[in-house]
């Protein structure tokens, strides 16, 4: 049964419950009488494009859901979608190279609202070595090449804590987007086998550090035979555009002095080889 939202009043009460709030709260937040908005949710009145986008900031619904909003209501769309290498995003796509060619010799790239990766500097290719090379074949998923046995799974240390975290960070963002494709990749990379050969399931909420996960990958050679990456997000405010707006950039610092070392030879080295 197709139980996707069709009717204007469906779009506002699916965000409305996905966001666990009542209409009282909702219409609090929104400026308006609980009863306008329950007239709106049952087809009683039809709102103007202006509240319903006051309605969308609201409950944080992402644009290229808010275009789905309006359209059920019988509005044009607001917001474009343009693709990263068009001319209206150059300014942009010049940043974000500026960015990630800045923060070498750490690694860095920029993904997609589904984590295919648009991006990465040229820092990422010597944490990449031994990668089954048809996980490196576009589009290249972060999430499942970071995750599956024949990606960098094997050469991370500390994988269920780094997994966990993944995982829990991805259920997140497939509740707050409601995006069928990223629940079917939740399920996807829950069932990759853990270090020991077994099915991991999603983790459990204990399992969360929840002031800072490293990433640590065994690296011979490395200090310690170690390298220990702390990862940060970096995200555009107030976008106008779909792109921009689920565009991400993850850059990875080292965190002790020997993994800054081992990554700054790395990067030398592999630029040698690459000459």
């Amino acid at each position: 049964m197709d139980t996707s939202p069709s009717t204007i009043g469906d779009h506002l009460r699916h965000w409305r419950r996905q966001r666990r709030l009542s209409q009282l709260d909702l219409a609090c937040d929104a400026g308006i009488s609980t009863r306008h908005l329950s007239f709106i949710e049952t087809g009683r009145a039809q709102p103007s494009a202006d509240l319903l986008l006051r309605l969308a900031e609201q409950l944080e619904i992402p644009l290229r859901n808010r275009n789905s909003l309006l359209l059920a209501a019988g509005y044009a769309p607001r917001y474009r979608e343009s693709a990263l290498d068009d001319q209206a995003l150059q300014q942009t796509r010049n940043a974000i190279e500026a960015i990630l060619h800045a923060h070498e010799p750490y690694p860095a790239l920029a993904v997609d609202g589904h984590w295919h990766m648009l991006m990465a500097n040229r820092a990422l290719a010597p944490l990449l070595q031994g990668v089954d090379p048809g996980l490196l074949q576009g589009p290249v998923n972060v999430l499942r090449l970071s995750l599956h046995p024949r990606g960098v799974a094997p050469a991370i240390v500390n994988l269920k804590q780094w997994r966990a975290h993944l995982l829990h960070r991805l259920a997140h963002q497939a509740q707050q987007t409601a995006d069928p494709f990223l629940s079917a990749l939740l399920d996807e990379l829950s069932s990759y086998p853990d270090e020991n050969g077994f099915s991991a399931g999603q983790p459990a909420h204990g399992e969360i550090d929840a002031i800072a996960v490293p990433l640590q990958l065994h690296a011979p050679g490395a200090p310690g035979e170690r390298l220990s990456l702390i990862s940060t997000t970096m995200v555009f405010g107030t976008p106008q555009d779909i792109t921009l707006s689920e565009l991400a950039v993850e850059t990875f610092l080292p965190a002790d002095g020997g993994t800054a070392e081992a990554l700054r030879a790395m990067s030398a080295n592999h630029a040698q080889l690459s000459s």
